[in-house]
């Protein structure tokens, strides 16, 4: 436990920062979260929800995969979901990819790679769908633009699941956005891919 004796350091650390900030402030953490966000985002080290969009503990609902991915068989994500639709009451869920995944890497090689084979699956389908715009570009654009049409397709798998789709049923506002971030410079792009009720409802008619 001495390797990791400078964690439980950083811990303190950050506890008596905070405490000193607002010294109430895990008192009323413990009562209760009350986040209008859940952020769908990959496990990636390097993209980390609360600190990317400025947020402290209990104003974002989180939850992280590989390549940020929202497969209708996944019930940890969908668990997930439907806690922070029905439960939470978020108004806003964010797939957040983000350029240079290594998921989206390791899907567009031809090495196996054991099992995650099975979840890059996912992955080499939506290349497949968009093989034709995809063969055009050469090899770093490509890359780039399957992080965001994965995005993309993720978006379009929140709000075809039965969760997003109820939720629309009863009349909660509840939107669904596609963003990318930057890595190399810590931004955040919106992909315009915004479906919100209103927006299906209309889309329907």
């Amino acid at each position: 436990m001495k390797l990791l004796k400078p964690l439980f350091d950083n811990n303190r650390n950050w506890a008596a920062r905070i405490s000193k900030e607002d010294p109430h402030f895990f008192e009323k953490l413990a009562k209760q979260q009350n986040p209008e966000y859940l952020w769908i985002g990959c496990s990636d080290s390097r993209v980390p929800s609360n600190q990317i969009i400025d947020l402290l503990p209990g104003e974002v609902f989180v939850h992280r995969n590989i390549a940020n991915m929202v497969i209708h068989t996944d019930l940890n994500c969908l668990s997930v979901l439907q806690y922070a639709v029905e439960v939470l009451k978020v108004k806003h869920i964010m797939v957040v990819g983000h350029y240079g995944c290594g998921g989206v890497r390791a899907a567009m090689g031809t090495k196996r790679l054991g099992l995650i084979d099975n979840w890059l699956g996912h992955l080499r389908d939506i290349y497949r769908l968009h093989n034709e715009e995809l063969d055009s570009l050469d090899d770093v654009k490509r890359f780039n633009r399957l992080c965001e049409l994965n995005v993309i397709e993720q978006v379009a798998n929140v709000t075809s699941t039965t969760i997003v789709q109820e939720a629309w049923e009863r009349g909660q506002n509840v939107s669904v956005h596609g963003w990318i971030y930057g890595i190399d410079n810590g931004l955040l792009t919106d992909l315009d891919v915004t479906i919100d009720r209103e927006t299906a409802i209309n889309a329907t008619k």
